[in-house]
C-alpha cells in the first residue's frame, strides 16, 4: 500500500526527472516552442534581434551571453570558413549566424547528415541584420560538415 508521503515523493521525483530530461535533450514542454540554445556576445544588438526572430517564429531560445565566442565555436567544432557572430545548438545541429527560422524548420524536418547550417559573415538582409526600407541583399545559407565542407542549403 502506497502512503500519501510516498506517493508525493514519487510524483515530485517524476516531475523533476521530466524537467531534467527536457533540459538535457532540448525537449520543449507541451505547448512550448522548439528549444534552441544560443551563445552570443552580450553587447551584440543584431544577435538579440535574431533571438527575437526565433521567438516570433515558434522557437524557445535559451540565451547564454559569452564574450569568448571564438572559444565557444572552437569547442563546438564550427569550421572557420562558416563562422559568424553567434552560435546556437538546435537538437544535434549547430546553427552559425543569422539563419532564418524557416531554414531551421526545414533542417529539423529533413534531418540531413550535416553538422549544421550557417549564414557566414553577417548578410545584410538576414534576420536580425535587415534594416527597414533597405534593399534586399541576396544571401545563402550553407549546410556544413565538421570537416569544413559546405553546400548551399537555401538562397534568400
Amino acid at each position: 500500500m502506497t502512503t500519501r508521503r510516498s506517493f508525493v515523493t514519487q510524483a515530485a521525483g517524476l516531475a523533476l526527472a521530466s524537467i531534467g530530461a527536457r533540459r538535457l535533450w532540448g525537449i520543449a514542454a507541451p505547448g512550448a516552442g522548439t528549444a534552441i540554445t544560443v551563445y552570443k556576445s552580450a553587447s551584440c544588438g543584431c544577435c538579440a534581434k535574431w533571438v527575437d526572430h526565433l521567438k516570433a517564429n515558434g522557437f524557445t531560445p535559451t540565451v547564454h551571453d559569452d564574450e569568448g565566442m571564438d572559444a565557444v565555436k572552437d569547442e563546438m567544432g564550427v569550421p572557420k570558413d562558416v563562422r559568424s557572430c553567434h552560435t546556437a545548438l538546435l537538437g544535434r545541429y549547430i546553427v552559425e549566424g543569422h539563419v532564418p527560422a524557416s531554414d531551421l524548420r526545414r533542417l529539423l524536418s529533413e534531418k540531413p547528415d550535416v553538422a549544421g547550417l550557417a549564414a557566414p559573415g553577417m548578410p545584410g538582409s538576414s534576420p536580425g541584420m535587415a534594416m527597414p526600407g533597405a534593399a534586399h541583399e541576396p544571401f545563402e545559407v550553407l549546410a556544413f560538415t565538421r570537416d569544413g565542407k559546405s553546400t548551399v542549403f537555401a538562397r534568400h
